[in-house]
């Protein structure tokens, strides 16, 4: 079942008086528990699809559709609605809130949901046991290694049970066996929960792991999405 889908996606961003074509009539579909990788060179146009995908853009020209249905129409709350119910983010630069504790970064995404103190306290504790945090749920991120914190943003990712998880060169500070480490519980995650996850990289060991592969050229993919 496709849960995700971009049709004919074009995005065009200004530096000064120049205009910069970032993608240009995209088609791209996800199905559920799909692992997809959007591979391609800098420039190529993957951040640029995977924030349109996400909802945290909007294309100029084309449509996305969350579950058979059109974005378009939605209003801003309409759109932050989806994003906290049905997406969660994986960044490179982990984007953890310095001043909170592990455990405090897991559980804000269910303050936006409004969710009670106890439940919010028992699913991040179960969720940093998942990823392999048990006992780190006081630490703050500068405490953390790299690693670590990019399994505390992987908690954060999936503490709402998502259906998309959108990640953004989820493995670019990482060695080679932390990398392999976050990408077998991506691969898990997605085999336990059917979480779609739609990866941008330039790293070779995550394109490897993917299930399918898209390639993006100067903003369109080259060969069938």
């Amino acid at each position: 079942m496709t849960i995700l889908e971009g049709r004919r996606l074009s995005r065009t961003y200004r530096l000064g008086s120049v205009r910069v074509p970032a993608l240009d009539n995209v088609d791209i579909k996800i199905d559920r528990g799909e692992f997809v990788v959007l591979q391609g060179p800098s420039g190529s146009g993957k951040t640029t699809l995977i924030n349109l995908l996400g909802l945290l853009d909007r294309a100029d020209k084309g449509e996305v559709l969350l579950e058979g249905r059109p974005v378009s129409g939605m209003d801003e709350d309409q759109r932050a609605d989806a994003r906290r119910d049905l997406f969660g983010f994986v960044f490179q630069s982990f984007n953890l809130i310095p001043v909170l504790t592990a455990l405090e970064n897991v559980e804000y995404p269910m303050t936006l949901k409004g969710l009670p103190r106890k439940t919010m306290r028992r699913r991040a504790y179960e969720v940093l046991s998942r990823v392999g945090l048990s006992g780190k749920q006081g630490v703050r991120p500068d405490l953390l290694s790299g690693g670590e914190r990019q399994r505390v943003a992987l908690a954060r990712a999936i503490v709402n049970d998502p259906q998309v998880v959108v990640a953004d060169e989820p493995t670019a500070n990482l060695d080679s066996q932390t990398a392999d480490g976050i990408l077998d519980l991506m691969r898990e995650l997605r085999d336990d929960r059917e979480v779609a996850f739609v990866v941008a990289t330039h790293d070779p060991r995550v394109v490897a792991r993917g299930q399918r592969v898209v390639t993006l050229h100067d903003g369109r993919t080259l060969g069938k999405p």
